[in-house]
């Protein structure tokens, strides 16, 4: 191979490594066969989704949890399903299900070997895996879930999920989460102190939606 080869397979390689570090072309290339293909069987034309995807980063425990629930969450909130062991195409169905076939289920070897596993609350020398347990998770969920029906709205029972405790979030601010969670931030997302040390990090003065969770990563 001549010097001029490998400089051009140089180039190459650089170039493909700088698409597959890029999210915004993972997603182009996720899409667009999906958009073309749902097209084709509905046999229309034009925008298939509905805007462009957002990349939030989720800095602590809570704005994974709120992340979590709101993805969980959302055929109920779209009426396609009563419950979230109904919810099609979602983990906590998986999770679920999973759940109702074994024994000790909350240990990690005993979860949908798909998902990554529960593998209890934060502490040191942690296994990899999600921070919370998992009965605990799925509890928060169904109680969200039953919440979000149109004849509850606004009505917090007397029994609060233990893992809003653990988390130190005030139950409201969660129900809003769990229906709203992409429009109150555009990047960071996580308690306030959080945010700002990831802005010092990032040589960042101020981000959006700093105020947001402030307010709604809070117990108050």
């Amino acid at each position: 191979m001549s010097k001029a080869e490998l400089n051009a397979l140089g180039e190459q390689i650089c170039e493909w490594r700088s698409r597959l570090m890029s999210i915004s072309w993972f997603m182009r290339c996720t899409n667009e066969p999906i958009a073309r293909e749902a097209n084709h069987e509905d046999e229309a034309t034009g925008r298939f989704w509905e805007g462009r995807f957002k990349s939030q980063a989720l800095l602590d425990e809570k704005a994974l949890a709120a992340c979590m629930a709101y993805v969980d969450l959302n055929p109920i909130r779209a009426r396609m399903a009563e419950s979230p062991e109904e919810s099609d195409y979602t983990s906590i169905k998986q999770r679920i299900e999973q759940a109702l076939k074994v024994q000790q289920p909350y240990k990690p070897d005993r979860q949908p070997g798909a998902l990554f596993p529960f593998v209890g609350n934060p502490r040191k020398n942690m296994h990899d895996g999600l921070p919370f347990n998992l009965a605990d998770y799925l509890e928060l969920v169904d109680w969200s879930g039953r919440i979000m029906h149109e004849d509850k709205k606004g009505y917090i029972p007397d029994h609060i999920p233990s893992i809003l405790q653990c988390l130190d979030m005030d139950a409201r601010h969660w129900l809003y989460l769990t229906r709203n969670f992409e429009q109150p931030f555009k990047g960071l997302v996580g308690a306030v102190h959080h945010v700002r040390k990831a802005c010092e990090d990032m040589g960042k003065c101020w981000v959006h939606g700093i105020s947001q969770c402030e307010k709604l990563f809070s117990s108050s």
